[in-house]
């Protein structure tokens, strides 16, 4: 079943999570191939005097990607969020996410991110002036609230909608919880009984089933894949099975998983340049291999590496060296 933002209808209810040093180009673009409907950009700030930085140019990079463009934009003034808007509006996006979601604290002590939920006017004036600049839809993410006795998710909910926000994304947990402890799906159920325009759920969802159940207690019109994601991009296309099917679905071979983590390494490669493409590949082989008791061995050399050909190497012979003693790459 799809849904829609907009004049926008995605493929599916499936989100890729929007996060820095995670969801660039490339990886938006492996997670749509495997089954993703829809991405959004990594957070760009809305400083101007960031624009021309080459950080933020290839955050704004999406060519080759299917439509439509979402990104995300981060900041605590009205009126540089609403430039920000405009300039990425013109640069190719045709959707504004605006990030009051984000725990770090270097976002959230400039008041930006989910600091920004302390300040219900400033939210929102915030969204007043985003909506009020750009003519395409715009969309927000936030969080239960600043701290877990500072649960305001439905006030801030109420704001935005009625400020025109066209969709809504609430991560189950506080600013001040981060990442610890567990996701909680009550508020979130809470706000999209009040709600009329379309709410994703986001927080912890790392299985077929746990998404069938965040989907069923929340009502949610689209669920968001965070962080598993980095270790199985594949989940997307497990969850949309599990979801179409109800049959459990299959574990990709070790053949797929080589060839997907193969052609995203050249994709990171070809968008950064062989030098910085190499270093950032780094963290998505963790991310994909670590989980794997042989990988330990050649964890030195994958690190090491200096040139794509000597990380494509090893990638080949470590995944030849596991067919050959059958090690078990599914674990």
């Amino acid at each position: 079943m799809a849904f829609a933002i907009g004049p926008y209808r995605f493929p599916n209810r499936l989100v890729l999570a929007p996060m820095a040093g995670v969801t660039d180009r490339p990886f938006r673009q492996l997670c749509r191939s495997l089954g993703a409907g829809m991405t959004v950009s990594e957070m760009i700030t809305s400083r101007p005097d960031l624009r021309a930085s080459r950080k933020t140019r290839l955050r704004m990079d999406h060519r080759g990607e299917p439509g439509p463009i979402i990104v995300q934009i981060a900041g605590g003034v009205p009126q540089l969020m609403a430039e920000a808007a405009a300039h990425n509006v013109a640069n190719g996006a045709q959707i504004i996410d605006i990030n009051m979601g984000c725990p770090a604290k270097k976002v959230c002590k400039v008041d930006a991110g989910s600091a920004l939920l302390k300040d219900r006017v400033l939210v929102e004036s915030i969204l007043r002036a985003v909506v009020a600049a750009v003519e395409v839809p715009v969309t927000l993410k936030i969080r239960t609230g600043w701290s877990r006795a500072q649960n305001n998710a439905l006030e801030i909910a109420q704001i935005a909608e009625d400020c025109g926000i066209q969709a809504l994304s609430i991560h189950g947990r506080s600013r001040e919880d981060r990442f610890q402890g567990s996701a909680e799906y009550r508020t979130i159920r809470q706000v999209k009984r009040k709600l009329r325009i379309p709410v994703i759920a986001n927080g912890d969802i790392d299985s077929a089933k746990k998404a069938e159940m965040v989907m069923d207690f929340t009502a949610a019109d689209a669920i968001m894949v965070g962080r598993i994601a980095q270790q199985r991009p594949w989940i997307f296309g497990q969850i949309d099975h599990y979801l179409c099917t109800g049959k459990k679905p299959e574990e990709p071979t070790a053949e797929q998983k080589q060839s997907w983590l193969v052609s995203h390494l050249k994709n990171l490669y070809a968008f950064y340049g062989e030098h910085q493409g190499v270093q950032i590949a780094r963290k998505h082989i963790n991310w994909q291999l670590a989980h794997n008791n042989s990988y330990a061995t050649v964890k030195p050399l994958l690190m090491q590496a200096e040139t794509a050909a000597q990380q494509l190497d090893t990638i080949d012979a470590y995944f030849n060296d596991c067919h050959r003693e059958s090690y078990d790459l599914a674990c």
